[in-house]
């Protein structure tokens, strides 16, 4: 069935209204409602449906893409174990950060609980990439919390060998089992940083970091760290966007996966994101700094968006549907790399 980008878009339980099946899809949206270990504001979990909601509203045109409206998107549907689990685990991650907030020691066993948990999640959602790739489909996960991204980004590495990641956030999310939870939204670059399979990691926007995360940007050499304050001297000082994301990219390799953290804009575009920091990019920047990957000749092989969280209205979601739409686009041109 074709798409007709001047129809009026139907909600029919697929993002953006679009009609193809997961077999027909050259590109699937593989939503992942998961924030079990978030350590300030809940409602990641209930981003994807948000954005679900949100998405057939958009006019289907992309400066990144022509004739964007063909790129055939395809939704996998929600997994309900994963989102039974999470709102399962939710609670008991609760008492473990209420114990450590108020200076006690956790339960050991819910601690236990929500990291056996955590594990099994994260396996089944690398595993359900994993085989979506082997088909030769194009995926961008749609979370849920940080910690979501690890699983799609593992299925990635093992398939493509090499490759390096673009890490857009607030947050360096370098922290070791942070809260004592072994997938934390705070540790998910920890482990991505220790793949073998993964050659860089370039973060930026980073404006809320520990000291024990800026030791680890400073020692790990795989770790390109892009602070917003030197970003915003350097435009201050007249270096244009553009200089400022040629030596950003530099260290990526020729296969690159984007991952992006909705918290790395400007809080004006995600209020309801669970970490929000004062700061950020705009919406142009972020596009601008993934476009220019793709026009270095490097190919985008996957993408994530996470973080994105329903506020009071629907504006969260309105932004993070814009650019699930736009991270599409770039994974699909990766194909025809």
């Amino acid at each position: 069935m074709a798409f007709d980008p001047g129809a009026v878009a139907e909600k029919n339980g697929r993002y953006f209204g679009f009609p193809y099946s997961e077999e027909e899809g050259e590109i699937l949206i593989l939503p992942a409602g998961w924030d079990v270990t978030t350590s300030y504001r809940d409602g990641a979990s209930r981003g994807p449906a948000a954005v679900l909601d949100a998405s057939p509203q958009l006019d289907f045109t992309s400066p990144y893409r022509d004739k964007a409206w063909e790129t055939k998107i395809a939704s996998v549907a929600p997994d309900a174990n994963w989102l039974k689990e999470n709102a399962l685990l939710r609670p008991l991650a609760k008492e473990v950060i209420n114990a450590l907030e108020n200076g006690r020691a956790p339960d050991a066993r819910l601690l236990a609980r929500v990291n056996e948990g955590g594990a099994a999640f994260h396996a089944a959602l690398e595993a359900r990439t994993a085989g979506a790739l082997a088909k030769g489909k194009g995926v961008v996960t749609l979370g849920g919390d940080h910690s979501v991204a690890l699983g799609p980004i593992r299925a990635h590495a093992a398939a493509f060998k090499n490759i390096s990641v673009l890490h857009i956030d607030a947050h360096a999310d370098l922290r070791v089992a942070y809260e004592g939870f072994e997938h934390s939204h705070a540790s998910v670059m920890h482990h991505v940083a220790r793949l073998p399979q993964v050659s860089a990691l370039v973060q930026v926007g980073l404006r809320d970091i520990s000291p024990e995360e800026l030791k680890e940007t400073e020692t790990n050499e795989k770790i390109y760290a892009h602070f917003d304050w030197d970003i915003r001297r350097a435009t201050a000082r007249g270096i244009s966007w553009d200089d400022q994301t040629r030596a950003m990219i530099a260290p990526l390799s020729d296969l690159v996966y984007i991952s992006v953290d909705i918290d790395g804009l400007d809080p004006k575009y995600c209020p309801g994101t669970g970490t929000p920091v004062p700061g950020g990019l705009e919406l142009w920047e972020l596009l601008y700094l993934i476009e220019a990957v793709q026009s270095s000749g490097r190919r985008i092989v996957g993408a994530d968006l996470m973080e994105v969280a329903p506020g009071d209205t629907e504006w969260d979601a309105n932004v993070g549907a814009r650019i699930l739409f736009q991270l599409c686009q770039f994974v699909r041109n990766g194909q025809d790399h």
